[in-house]
């Protein structure tokens, strides 16, 4: 993979990432000319942690995982993926989450690995992803990159939806393309940024008011990260992708996947029989935790943060 362009500076949020010192954040352009951004944090020689996030969010969002990671000895670099935090949005409305097809996101990716390769970043690589991130990296291990293990937080392998809107959705999402519907916002959702439109009791987030606190506040005072609900095409295009990942067996390198067992935003499906499958690889269940377990309470994300680590470290060689 060649870069398209050298990396340029761009704009990162550090008081808001509350991160380690000298993070850095890049301008990257992908093969068929997308801007995204991508951030570092150099700060651990045992290797480095490709943090893939989830759909709505941004690199400041993870930078007390990367606090968390680098203190443990690893670097970390992370990413805005295609049409969320700064990265460039495809659609007249900013605050709709869209992409046509799955692979799209596979191009970020391409772009991210290229950085990863071009910023001498520590080796080996390691990769964690989270919700959609999940998804995006269950297909990027299938296509090389070396990382030695993975570790999931909540991976979108299968998306929860109530039993009676689930048909609804398969219909609408084939009928949107021929029907010029498919920029629309799916069914149930709308340009509103969940974190910031929502209070602490009763999200689907975590359970820890501080960390929801800090997600919160990243939005409201930069509104431009924020996000609202996905295009009827990003639906049709992330089932479509979901099914065809299920559909291949599990990655021959050892995992991690976390899940806490009141999950609301991803289907626990395709997650527990994902692992049942995955001949080196373990399901580790967080109770009483919500959708965001890097987000939890200090014991939840010590928890995670160790066996992640411990993972890494089995790995190395």
């Amino acid at each position: 993979m060649n870069a398209p362009f050298a990396p340029q500076s761009a704009p990162f949020h550090a008081a808001l990432a509350d991160g380690p010192p000298g993070a850095r954040a890049v301008w990257l352009r992908t093969a068929d000319g997308v801007r995204i951004r991508a951030g570092l944090w150099r700060g651990g020689d045992r290797g480095t942690v490709v943090l893939l996030p989830g759909r709505t969010e941004y690199i400041e969002k993870y930078g007390r995982a990367a606090g968390e990671l680098v203190a443990r000895g690893w670097s970390v670099v992370s990413v805005d993926w295609r049409g969320q935090g700064l990265a460039d949005r495809p659609t007249a409305d900013p605050m709709l989450g869209h992409v046509g097809q799955f692979d799209e996101y596979q191009r970020d990716m391409d772009a991210l690995m290229t950085l990863v390769a071009d910023e001498g970043m520590p080796g080996p690589l390691m990769l964690m992803g989270h919700s959609m991130g999940g998804c995006i990296g269950l297909r990027a291990l299938y296509r090389g990159f070396g990382f030695r293990a993975a570790v999931f937080s909540a991976p979108m392998w299968g998306i929860l939806m109530a039993a009676w809107l689930r048909p609804v959705a398969q219909i609408v999402s084939a009928l949107a393309v021929p029907f010029g519907q498919s920029l629309r916002y799916a069914p149930t959702t709308s340009e509103a940024v969940y974190v910031a439109a929502s209070e602490f009791p009763g999200n689907v987030l975590t359970t820890d008011r501080p960390m929801w606190d800090y997600m919160r506040a990243q939005v409201l005072a930069q509104p431009e990260l924020g996000l609202g609900g996905p295009s009827i095409a990003w639906l049709r295009a992330a089932l479509l992708e979901c099914a065809a990942l299920m559909a291949r067996p599990a990655p021959d390198l050892p995992a991690i996947c976390a899940l806490g067992t009141v999950e609301k935003v991803v289907d626990p499906g395709p997650i527990h029989l994902r692992m049942a499958g995955w001949a080196r690889g373990q399901l580790d269940l967080y109770p009483g935790a919500e959708h965001e377990i890097m987000m939890e309470g200090p014991a939840d994300r010590a928890r995670f943060f160790d066996r992640a680590a411990a993972l890494f470290d089995a790995n190395r060689g």
